[in-house]
């Protein structure tokens, strides 16, 4: 089965909230007969749109080839949330990698940041960046690594963007008693993720790239130029990205060994009205310190779009009933409210949870498995293949020399070893421990 069509309806974004308040409703031909391209871009999420822009307003021909709508994967489907730095914290990468390396990739997440505010001015893009992003945490221990946390930046990363919130502060802002303090980013943001997409689809069409929608690709012949066939036509390029992320298949199976797609549930309910001061005091999202993380914020109509629950094979669980839990959890008082869409989609991990940067051909560049991070590090990505593609390859190197390694088993067994270890650490969230 073929995560591209488990779900979904052919040539059809997901029935979500995003998809109900799209910023267009254009549609780009599918690819037929042969054409000819210096880049080939499989994929039309952030990642492939940021690689097609950067790369047509370097001069090279594009063509990019989406199998269903650009924004149809996770790109168009997440939390909207643009977080600072890279999904592990710095004290993580220093351990891992050293601080020199820890301080490289920091600035690279927050160039990441001034990316997406830079093409949202430069483009007319028609989507607002909300800044702040509060973390908020659930035992004491979670609050003291936080605060160490917004220390450590300010001292080591110059990085005053960040306070820490003690639970009368944290209850200011959101009055729920599932958490006692936390912190808040005010250099991080939220925004409707579909209409970034569809905006920097936009830019691309108007920049010259040939975008191609309903163009599933099912074979890559090697060589050079790469040969990128679909059902009713193919692309002969110099140069191929990858940037499908968690709908790859086994289009590459040196990237899919060590990128695995899980699917993760979102819920937007009725306009709150009057009781949006029982959700939410001020436009910020949130995200919380469970493995398995709930990830929250108010839509322009005020709605809640409440994220949770995560599954691992191809088919979906019941959405609402999959999200309601945790969202009552955190939220009781809003057991009697209205859910009006409820979706899913299909991000990418790795083991490391640092995306993977590749070279699955002499002439082809991959970069996915963001882990979650993906709408600042999966925008940054494509902007980072596109320089690499005209000959600037020192950050896709940077992170292409990031060891990521496979999941055991092969693709046969990761999703039952991921299973396993996902169920130990939410009976451990349940535990408290």
């Amino acid at each position: 089965m073929n995560l591209l069509f488990a779900n979904d309806r052919r040539g059809e974004h997901s029935p979500s909230y995003y998809a109900a308040t799209a910023l267009t409703r254009k549609r780009w031909p599918e690819l037929k007969g042969q054409q000819r391209a210096d880049v080939c871009v499989i994929g039309g999420g952030f990642t492939g749109l940021s690689a097609a822009l950067h790369l047509a307003e370097k001069g090279l021909s594009v063509i990019l080839l989406e199998a269903h709508r650009v924004g149809f994967g996770a790109s168009g489907r997440n939390g909207g949330q643009v977080g600072s730095g890279q999904r592990l914290e710095q004290d993580a990468l220093e351990k891992i990698h050293g601080r020199e390396m820890a301080h490289r990739l920091w600035d690279i997440g927050e160039d990441a940041k001034g990316l997406i505010r830079d093409l949202i001015a430069r483009h007319e893009i028609d989507v607002t960046f909300y800044p702040g992003i509060a973390h908020a945490c659930r035992t004491e221990a979670e609050v003291a690594h936080s605060h160490k946390m917004v220390e450590k930046l300010a001292r080591d990363y110059g990085y005053d963007q960040i306070e820490p919130l003690f639970r009368e502060d944290l209850h200011a802002l959101l009055p729920s008693e599932a958490y006692i303090g936390g912190d808040l980013d005010r250099g991080a943001g939220h925004l409707h993720p579909l209409n970034f997409a569809q905006g920097l689809a936009l830019a691309c069409d108007k920049a010259g790239v040939a975008i191609h929608e309903g163009s599933l690709v099912h074979h890559i012949r090697p060589g050079e130029p790469v040969r990128i066939q679909t059902q009713h036509g193919h692309v002969d390029a110099d140069h191929l990205i990858f940037a499908a992320n968690g709908y790859l298949g086994d289009l590459s199976p040196r990237v899919a060994a060590r990128v695995m797609p899980i699917n993760n549930f979102i819920l937007a309910t009725e306009p709150l009205g009057d009781r949006v001061d029982e959700v939410l005091r001020a436009n910020i999202a949130v995200a919380d310190t469970k493995f398995v993380v709930n990830y929250w914020r108010l839509s322009e109509d005020n709605r809640l779009l409440f994220g949770g629950g995560e599954s691992y094979g191809y088919k979906f669980p019941d959405i609402v009933e999959t999200v309601r839990k945790p969202m009552l959890e955190v939220y009781p008082g809003l057991a009697d409210v209205r859910i009006d869409y409820a979706w899913g989609g299909t991000l990418a991990i790795t083991r490391t949870r640092m995306p993977y940067f590749a070279r699955p051909l002499k002439n082809a560049l991959s970069a996915s498995g963001f882990s979650g991070h993906g709408v600042a590090m999966g925008t940054m990505a494509g902007k980072i293949m596109a320089e690499a593609v005209a000959g600037q390859a020192g950050q896709f190197d940077l992170m292409a020399g990031l060891k990521v390694p496979s999941f055991p088993g092969g693709a046969l067994l990761r999703s039952p070893l991921l299973i396993a270890a996902m169920t130990w650490f939410s009976m451990r969230d349940k535990l408290g421990i």
